[in-house]
């Protein structure tokens, strides 16, 4: 079968490997759709900079946001049937650590720790072997994009949600509208967040946050910005905030749009912030969080609801490409040219 590498420099190449056929307690996953995450474009494809949980193997398939159906069953597998929809969490751990056992095998330490699509082979491939406990099912009402969406960043929009609490009695500010800021305002949403307001460099994505009714108010980044937030909200801020940028300006701003004894949590990656401590987070007694990815149960918990509530993270999908086309999709990704980019697979 025909996948897709990253080999860095902002190119894309195709790799020719053998159909994989699962052994003890692995499952074949007949890929339906592979979304591009942007930590794919930060640390693989423009240029291999990860270390540690996120080095990169060079050759091994890309696409750590998997969704698709049972193809084959190993020896050992105790839930999984071959034709059952699953999603993919994209973090294989040693299964027996602390963190591992409460289902974040994103911080699992051990060296055994593998990431689909960085350190085993992920799924932009039309099939991918992965381990029966790192897969869930897909209720039968979400999509495969919705499964594929999950399986990452609308996974790690859901965990920022949870840690800070988030209900019907805030109202959140949401610093960058990207893939991941769009899924922490549409759950917010469904959440009962009696405001939303997001924060957006790019006019294409204020405009279609707003157009699809994901946020109250998508206000430009400028000087002003500020006391718009302010102004929306009687001149208090918000209670909660969540910084989707990975900018030093924008977790800087969603720190100030918080209300006093607020709280915000930082999701966007890479990169640093100066700020001055006292009255920025200290004085206004702000408790701040960082979040990373999700565990194995919220995001289950996060399929559920979705399912009940009738929500579907597809629409944020502005793209969907076959498999030929993953240049394409990853030059449209790097450039901001879409809000998420998925390739979708027949079958």
């Amino acid at each position: 079968m025909r996948g897709v590498i990253l080999p860095g420099n902002r190119t894309v190449d195709f790799r020719e490997i053998p159909v994989p056929q699962p052994q003890h307690g692995q499952v074949l996953v007949k890929i339906m759709a592979s979304a591009i995450c942007g930590s794919d474009i930060r640390a693989i494809y423009r240029a291999h900079i990860g270390e540690g949980a996120e080095r990169y193997v060079p050759g091994m398939i890309a696409g750590h946001e998997p969704c698709g159906r049972i193809a084959a069953v190993g020896p050992g597998c105790q839930a999984l049937k071959v034709g059952d929809r699953v999603s993919v969490y994209h973090i294989s751990g040693c299964g027996v650590c602390d963190d591992c056992r409460e289902g974040y095998q994103i911080s699992c330490s051990s060296p055994v720790r593998a990431a689909y699509g960085w350190q085993r082979h992920g799924g932009h491939a039309p099939f991918m072997l992965a381990d029966e406990r790192d897969c869930i099912p897909l209720p039968e009402s979400l999509s495969w994009v919705d499964g594929a969406m999950c399986a990452c960043g609308v996974g790690t929009a859901w965990e920022a949600l949870t840690r800070i609490g988030v209900s019907g009695g805030d109202a959140l500010l949401v610093t960058g509208l990207g893939p991941v800021g769009m899924g922490v305002a549409m759950l917010a949403k469904a959440l009962g967040a009696n405001k939303v307001i997001g924060t957006e460099v790019s006019p294409g994505r204020r405009k279609m946050a707003q157009e699809l009714g994901i946020v109250d108010e998508a206000l430009e980044v400028d000087d002003k910005t500020l006391v718009r937030i302010k102004d929306l909200t009687r001149g208090k801020g918000c209670e909660a905030s969540i910084d989707c940028s990975g900018t030093a300006p924008g977790r800087v701003l969603a720190l100030q749009g918080t209300r006093q004894w607020g709280r915000c949590a930082f999701v966007g990656e890479g990169g640093k912030i100066e700020f001055d401590v006292s009255p920025v987070l200290i004085h206004p007694q702000i408790t701040l969080y960082g979040s990373w990815v999700t565990s194995l149960k919220h995001m289950s918990d996060l399929l559920d609801r979705l399912a009940r509530w009738g929500v579907h993270p597809e629409k944020i999908c502005t793209t969907r490409l076959p498999l030929n086309e993953a240049a394409r999709g990853y030059q449209m990704a790097d450039k901001g040219e879409a809000a998420k980019v998925c390739f979708v697979f027949e079958g």
